[in-house]
Formats: C-alpha cells, structure tokens, sequence
C-alpha cells in the first residue's frame, strides 16, 4: 500500500493511503517502519514521523503488555464466548418455532466462563497465563 503525507511548516499535516491531488505542495512518499513485537507480551504503540528520510517513515513505537491488561484481554474473550451461547440460545427462543433454547447449553457455557476467568485471575505472570 502507498502512503503520503503532507509536510507543512515541517508539520505532518495529513496522511493518505491515495495518491493526492494533482498541484498540491508538500506531499512527500511515506513507509511505515514496524518493528517486530513479541506475541502476548507487546504491541505497538504510536508512531513518530521521521521527515529526515525520504520516503518519509512512519516509525511504530512498542510497549510491554502488562500482565493485568492481558488478564482483562482474555477475560473480555471468556465473557464474549458465553454471550455468544446466550445469544444463541435466545434467538432459538425468539424463532417463531416451538423450539426452546437449551438452557443446559447456557448453564455448562457459565460454568466453563466463571473457570476460565478464576484460572486467568490466579495468574500473576505472563508464563503461567500461556499456560490456560
């Protein structure tokens, strides 16, 4: 993919992924620079213009993912799993048969959510949450 950007008063003004318009000043090429970040333990984080090069590079930053925020991660996942058995059974429901939604579905999806959420909470590190 081509990028672009617009360089006024030494200010990145826009950022396109067209080519601009015929006649306008300042657009110069631009690449994105992204490093590689380590599955689970990092991701990227911003980006700094580097106007010295040319093309211009678009240079990603990486932070470290803290164990809580890949916690809150994986419990969101669990959570959206069981809504997901909810929502299915309800709109067995909810159909203009005379099927009713497995409830016992429901029930067993709760029960492996609230396990799985009481394992990732036990975790204190990042080895131990690759570990479930």
């Amino acid at each position: 993919m081509s990028l672009f950007v617009q360089i006024v008063n030494n200010e990145v003004k826009q950022v396109w992924d067209t080519q601009p318009p015929a006649g306008e000043s300042g657009w110069k090429s631009a690449v994105e620079v992204k490093p590689d970040v380590v599955e689970n333990r990092q991701a990227l984080d911003g980006h700094t213009f580097d106007l010295t090069t040319d093309p211009v590079q678009i240079v990603y930053a990486v932070r470290d993912i803290t164990v809580d925020e890949r916690k809150a991660g994986l419990i969101g996942r669990a959570k959206a799993e069981f809504q997901q058995v909810v929502n299915e059974q309800l709109q067995i429901e909810m159909d203009d048969t005379d099927t009713a939604g497995d409830l016992d579905a429901v029930s067993a999806a709760k029960a492996v959510k609230d396990a799985r959420i009481v394992a990732i909470n036990a975790c204190t590190t990042h080895d131990e949450l690759d570990a479930i």
